[in-house]
């Protein structure tokens, strides 16, 4: 394990702040919900704050729901028997989790504080940090390794400035990731807290570092930058899959399982790199 490299991550650390994450997972949050009975609305807030809670953990989670909804919500959800305003969300008994991911996808500043009290939230919103950010890493790699062509990386608040190497990079966005995981799972969010996930995070880059090294990294639209980003898309997206179980059910992945993920997502990332890269051939030609 290279001195140099841990270093390096350590020093590409110190851009990021657990503690903003943790306070955009903890912003107040009001959810509107609107039923044509007190037996349907009742039925709507089981749904959202089941009963498995604890008795305090419900009742601070069932502030969060308006029965009635009005101005002072930052959306409403109906049942999906009555009308609705183009603004809300309406929520069908039979298939719940299309509503989530609508909101989910309309409102993605509400991502973390709704996942993190309200259950029915927390698997998807979980999967769609993991999305977001293996693809993230898939884009940097593809970034680096083509002269002239950079996308906008500001969706990343902590990725200022140049690295070392897309290992740096993609070793904190990962450790980013785990935090926003935590987030949320409504779990302890920060570098002391989750020790132990970011020192298999930080071990496990050095895996990835070797494969890469094989991969042809500075050939314009060459054959190593699709399995180079597959890669990283695979392997964050693995590594965020354990993560989410850990915190969902008390273990994450066994080696086989992690090996199995890794070889689906890799499948994946070829197809999201290939994508990407027809993207900033066209950007190129313009």
């Amino acid at each position: 394990m290279s001195l140099v490299v841990l270093r390096e991550i350590k020093h590409a650390l110190s851009a990021l702040n657990p503690r903003e994450l943790r306070q955009e997972a903890e912003r107040p949050v009001r959810v509107g919900i609107l039923a044509p009975s007190a037996d349907v609305l009742g039925q709507m807030e089981t749904y959202f704050v089941p009963r498995h809670y604890s008795p305090k953990r419900r009742a601070e989670a069932l502030k969060l729901l308006v029965r009635g909804g009005g101005p002072s919500c930052d959306l409403e959800i109906y049942d999906a028997s009555i009308l609705r305003p183009a603004s809300a969300f309406s929520l069908d008994a039979e298939s719940p989790d299309t509503c989530i991911r609508k909101i989910l996808r309309a409102r993605p500043e509400l991502t973390l504080p709704l996942a993190r009290r309200l259950y029915p939230f927390r698997k998807p919103a979980a999967h769609r940090v993991i999305r977001t950010v293996a693809k993230e890493n898939a884009l940097f790699c593809l970034a680096t390794a083509i002269p002239d062509v950079i996308p906008s990386l500001a969706m990343i608040p902590w990725a200022a400035g140049e690295f070392a190497s897309d290992t740096i990079f993609l070793t904190v966005n990962q450790i980013r990731m785990a935090f926003m995981l935590a987030a949320a799972s409504d779990r302890a969010i920060g570098y002391r807290e989750q020790r132990s996930e970011i020192a298999s995070i930080v071990a496990g880059s050095f895996g990835w570092r070797a494969i890469a090294r094989e991969l042809i990294g500075k050939v314009p639209f060459g054959g190593g930058l699709i399995p180079k980003a597959a890669i990283a898309y695979a392997g964050t997206f693995a590594v965020g899959l354990s993560i989410e179980r850990l915190y969902r059910l008390g273990y994450g992945f066994t080696r086989d399982e992690r090996r199995a993920a890794y070889e689906e997502a890799y499948e994946n990332g070829k197809q999201i790199a290939n994508m990407l890269l027809e993207t900033f051939r066209h950007q190129r030609a313009s």
